[in-house]
C-alpha cells in the first residue's frame, strides 16, 4: 500500500454494478464484504476494492478523509 494507492480509492469510480460511479472509498461496507465473499475482478480493481474492503473491515475508512477532494462529497 502506497499513498499513490489510497488516492485512487478516493478518486476511481466503480465501473459497473449496482454503485457503477461511486468512488471506490465511498462503496458501502456490505458490498465490499460481498466481494470478500465471492471473490474480488482480477487486476488493479480487485486489489483495490480489496484494500478497501480491509479499511472498512478494520474501521480504517477515516484514514481516506485527507486525501479527499474537498470539491466532490458524497450525496
Amino acid at each position: 500500500m502506497t499513498p499513490d494507492t489510497l488516492q485512487l480509492l478516493v478518486s476511481r469510480e466503480m465501473p459497473f454494478g449496482k454503485y457503477k460511479g461511486r468512488m471506490l472509498a465511498d462503496l458501502p461496507g456490505h458490498y465490499l464484504a460481498w466481494f470478500a465473499r465471492e471473490g474480488f475482478p482480477r487486476g488493479e480493481l480487485g486489489s483495490l476494492l480489496a484494500l478497501m474492503y480491509e479499511l472498512d473491515h478494520n474501521a480504517l475508512r477515516h484514514l481516506l478523509s485527507p486525501l479527499r477532494d474537498p470539491a466532490r462529497t458524497l450525496s
